[in-house]
């Protein structure tokens, strides 16, 4: 570009076009940018207004200009710019000192004119700046000292939408008697009074023009050389284009805030809707594929087929979203071809008007759809696609009908901006759903479906998931039939969240029941856990324990495990790291057992030790993870209070106090998991047991034979008598043949019948298959086919072989 011209030795300054205008504010920063300016130039209003003036000189200003701008006065001198396509434009300027409604101080810069208060001498001169002012192609009035008009040019009064005979004389309040012209009436007054100059913003529709715009106003007095005020001068700039940039802004800065602030992938579909028409959309709706409104993996959209659509959520200007035809959470289907799967299929955002075949054709296509776009004049559409990290998860539509103006390219731009924004947000949400579920489908089925029906114990629990904010932790529990009537409980919970913590609480479970099977003392089975706990660790290596720190801090677990035998009503417990259980007695004392702590699973070498407690009948064990006790605003000691009230006056039934100690004991959303376990037990009064001392001869085998079936005759269990004579039989003989005394055979009517059969001697036995000549090895696999269970467990002075058959009907 040639911006400098030399004539007579010397530069001669680029002219300015005639409606250049910069309004510069007292930081420096651009708030106005004009057509003239642009065309000067090169930068258009957005890529300007918001930079510092001086991103525009190409040298210094004189240090008149500075001198005169740092005392606030009129300057005039010659500038060199820089232009946009890098070139040196020289120009005369004049900036003017003005004062906006806030009293702060502003800069109008403009091309610098001639200063003769008299006014051009040369009437050809007069008459060329008199339709310089008529032709400006910015709105220009002047008013005398009443606030009437006196002259307005040509754009004035296009903009006002009367002509200047129809507005000569009159006040803009008499002209236009409504707001916001009162205002203006009031600030041109101001003007009159002050002598001082007003900068104005306003947005919204002229009389004479069919939408709205921006306004910057600037009202001048009109001074003599004496400084008396005759009257004002309003020039009136459209800075639409950067109003809506910097609404476009707002909107993407309001989206960065507001859109994903739940893990929730409703709630953030709601959030964009919310967002965008609060910005620059009418209505707005947000429909996400069934897959990923399922929490499931969002499937590809093939080309040529309907796709299925979830209505996730959708906003309006107007209440109630009437122009809707499909309802939040209600499917929807989107054609084969219709312009959605086209949408969806190339992933790429598109826009239409209302006499878009296309858009006619997707409108028509359904009724109700087209009697709605006709009723509320729905004009412009935008179909933007929810995509993130290359996988389509939706469609967002915006339309407008309220707005006058049709969405144009910057607004498609940014409708893809807040969308992409979403839809990292939605995927989030949906990863976590779906981990989620599959963590509590995980836990769950690691849970015991229904209370177990026990001669030992009554039973219920609650297990209560974390809150949707936080990840499914490895809270278990567990109610373990043993033999002998007796019922192991449990509780344990598995530091850290998320299915990696359900998949460890789910291996921990199954290892309780194996060692649980063969009859481990509490103690004992606490630490083939933690060797358990420890090995695991081991196998996954040190990259999978530094996932498990990211996620908690620590790798371990905790575990409280508890035997009842309702025929001792003796109970042994053992803790590895968990909170003490509560017992009720009869009376209704609430205390809490002091066991020893032990240390948490997964430490190694130290011990555990098992505590026995004798519990009268109908006493009640409260066992329960640290979710329940403990929370960040409250010390464990109010946790334990509020347990200890709650179980103090247990309610009628056990289902009803589980209740009751949650809604007492949880005064907020929990942030852990929680698990409560309470069982009350019972016991085995002196009709229900029978024991017999047999001598280590094989002729007692007869006789233990003959008061067992006479004992369950005596029980009315006759139908039982031949198994029974059959498994005391085959059991009494194993112990006199391969056991060691005392020999004691045991039987116990509960909620099944069982025999035991004990001796002296700890080798456990085991099935084998006798060949056809053998004389022995069939008693074992006798009993397993006549009991229904069957098993062996070590003694403190041997091994008891043991057979369980269910009572009849």
């Amino acid at each position: 570009m040639d911006s400098e011209h030399v004539a007579s030795g010397g530069k001669v300054p680029t002219p300015v076009p005639e409606d250049s205008a910069v309004v510069v504010d007292a930081r420096g920063s651009v708030m106005v940018w004009s057509a003239g300016a642009t065309q000067l130039l090169g930068y258009e209003p957005e890529e300007i207004v918001g930079r510092h003036a001086t991103d525009l000189l190409a040298a210094d200003l004189p240090a008149s200009a500075r001198r005169h701008i740092a005392e606030g006065r009129q300057w005039a001198t010659e500038v060199a710019l820089r232009h946009r396509e890098g070139g040196r434009v020289v120009v005369r300027l004049r900036g003017a000192p003005l004062v906006d409604a806030t009293r702060r101080r502003l800069w109008l810069v403009t091309g610098a004119a001639l200063t003769n208060p008299a006014g051009p001498s040369d009437p050809n001169a007069a008459a060329m700046w008199g339709r310089t002012l008529a032709q400006l192609p910015l709105p220009v009035a002047v008013y005398d000292l009443d606030a009437r008009l006196v002259a307005a040019n040509e754009v004035m009064t296009r903009v006002m939408g009367r002509t200047e005979e129809e507005m000569r004389g009159l006040t803009l309040w008499e002209i236009e008697p409504s707001w916001p012209f009162d205002e203006y009436d009031r600030l041109q007054r101001e003007v009159l009074r002050t002598g001082e100059m007003i900068f104005h913003e306003q947005h919204g529709q002229a009389p004479g023009e069919t939408r709205e715009h921006a306004w910057s106003m600037f009202l001048s007095p009109l001074k003599d050389e004496n400084g008396t005020v005759h009257g004002l001068s309003a020039a009136v700039f459209d800075t639409t284009e950067q109003y809506w940039a910097r609404q476009r802004l707002a909107v993407l800065n309001d989206a960065s805030l507001r859109i994903g602030s739940t893990l929730d992938v409703t709630r953030t579909a709601e959030e964009l809707a919310e967002v965008a028409v609060t910005g620059f959309a009418d209505f707005v709706t947000v429909d996400l594929l069934e897959s990923v409104a399922q929490g499931e993996e969002p499937r590809s959209v093939p080309p040529g087929e309907s796709v299925t659509v979830r209505r996730a959520a959708q906003r309006s200007v107007l209440k109630g979203c009437p122009e809707s035809v499909v309802a939040s959470g209600r499917t929807s289907l989107y054609p084969a071809d219709s312009l959605p799967v086209l949408a969806l299929v190339s992933g790429r955002g598109t826009r239409h008007r209302s006499d878009d075949t296309a858009l006619r054709a997707w409108v028509e296509s359904s009724p109700a759809r087209a009697a709605t776009v006709g009723k509320y004049m729905i004009h412009s559409v935008m179909m933007v696609p929810l995509r993130a990290r290359g996988v389509t998860l939706g469609m967002v539509h915006f339309l407008r009908h309220r707005t006058p103006e049709s969405f144009g390219e910057d607004d498609l731009l940014l409708a893809e901006e807040i969308v992409a924004r979403a839809a990292v947000s939605v995927d989030n949400a949906r990863r976590y759903t779906h981990e989620r579920r599959t963590a509590l489908a995980l836990q769950r089925s690691l849970l015991p479906e229904r209370p177990p029906a026990l001669t030992a114990v009554e039973v219920a629990y609650r297990y209560l998931p974390a809150g949707s904010g936080a990840d499914v932790g490895g809270d278990w529990l567990d109610v373990i039939q043993l033999s002998g009537a007796r019922v192991a409980l449990v509780v344990g919970d598995v530091v850290g969240h998320g299915i990696q913590a359900s998949a460890t609480m789910g291996r921990l479970r199954t290892a309780v029941r194996t060692l649980a099977d063969v009859d481990l003392a509490p103690d004992e089975l606490l630490t083939q856990l933690d060797d358990l706990v420890i090995r695991l660790d081991r196998e996954e290596g040190p990259e999978a324990r530094g996932r498990a720190e990211e996620t908690s801090g620590e790798v371990g677990a905790t575990c409280l495990y508890a035997v009842y035998d309702p025929a001792s009503r003796r109970c042994t417990m053992a803790r590895a790291g968990h909170p003490p259980p509560a017992l009720v007695t009869a009376d209704g004392t609430v205390r809490f057992l002091d066991l020893p702590a032990g240390p948490p699973l997964g430490l190694g070498g130290l011990p555990y030790e098992s505590t026995e407690v004798e519990l009268g009948e109908g006493s009640l064990l409260a066992l329960y993870t640290d979710g329940l006790v403990e929370a960040a605003d409250r010390d464990i000691g109010v946790g334990l209070e509020l347990l200890r009230r709650a179980l103090s006056s247990p309610a009628d039934t056990l289902e009803a106090t589980c209740d009751q100690v949650l809604s007492t004991a949880l005064t907020s959303r929990p942030a852990d998991d929680i698990v409560l376990l309470l069982a009350r037990t019972s016991a085995l009064d002196a009709r229900q047991i029978r024991t017999w001392h047999l001598p280590l001869d094989p002729a007692a085998v007869a006789g233990a034979r003959k008061v067992a079936g006479e004992q369950v005759a005596a029980w009315g269990l006759d139908e039982t008598a031949f198994a029974t004579e059959l498994i005391v039989s085959e059991l009494v003989t194993n112990a006199i043949r391969y056991g060691e005394a005392p020999i004691r055979l045991r039987l116990i009517r509960g909620s099944t019948l069982i025999c035991e059969v004990s001796d002296g001697s700890s080798t456990a036995p085991h099935l084998r298959r006798a060949r056809v000549f053998d004389e022995g090895g069939r008693g074992l696999l006798l009993v397993a086919q006549v009991a229904e269970r069957w098993g062996s467990r070590q003694t403190p002075t041997g091994k008891t072989i043991w057979a369980e058959q269910p009572l009849p009907a």
